[in-house]
């Protein structure tokens, strides 16, 4: 489980294809405690550490090390997950949000959030909005019954609240740190995002229909 509270972004270093998949090398500062079979949100996607090494030098499952130093790790895509996501698209070089899983005795500062991406989000505007910034969503189809007005929601990884739902799209108000720590500062119109909605909304949608 992660909480929304993006640590950092990283770098994708290498992508390499598959018969069955993406793999991904991702670059990241300050990450000495990976370890193989770890669960690690990447732009609000779970994955798994296959991977891992540190300055250069392997330091973990069997690769060798990074010519361009600092910590990486490697993560795998299914066929469904490329299909499900944008991830596929992305290109050496690019910057992805990084959240390592909630720790048992941890903070919580976010929501509940799974890494369980439901769909792909059109960035449809953005503004300045004295030294905060407002971003505009487009709701995807048959996403419009779990945001709320004050709700939560998950933006790459991200956890943010619904400022305004209107119509067919929705605004969130994003503070400076959040807009410097993670990818939305390198956001344009038309961009897509991750959209995770709140699990507890689909636990409340099951219940009800349940009792119908």
């Amino acid at each position: 489980m992660f909480t929304g509270i993006v640590e950092g972004t990283g770098a994708v270093r290498e992508r390499t294809e598959t018969d069955d998949g993406l793999r991904l090398r991702i670059g990241v500062d300050g990450y000495d405690d990976l370890y193989h079979g770890q669960s690690i949100s990447v732009s609000g996607v779970c994955l798994t550490v296959e991977e891992y090494g540190v300055d250069g030098g392997a330091a973990g499952a069997g690769h060798g090390g990074d010519a361009d130093g600092g910590e990486w790790f490697e993560v795998f895509l299914a066929s469904e997950t490329v299909a499900k996501t944008y991830l596929g698209d992305v290109r050496e070089g690019d910057a992805v949000n990084v959240e390592r899983a909630m720790p048992a005795d941890g903070r919580f500062d976010g929501h509940v959030v799974q890494g369980h991406v439901d769909t792909v989000a059109e960035v449809r505007g953005i503004e300045r909005v004295g030294e905060d910034w407002r971003f505009t969503f487009a709701i995807p189809s048959g996403q419009d019954r779990y945001l709320v007005d004050k709700g939560s929601v998950t933006l790459d990884g991200i956890s943010l609240t619904v400022a305004e739902k209107r119509g067919d799209e929705f605004d969130v108000a994003v503070i400076p740190t959040t807009y410097e720590l993670t990818t939305l500062s390198e956001k344009s119109v038309g961009d897509p995002v991750h959209l995770e909605v709140d699990v507890i909304a689909k636990y409340v949608e099951n219940m009800l229909e349940g009792d119908a």
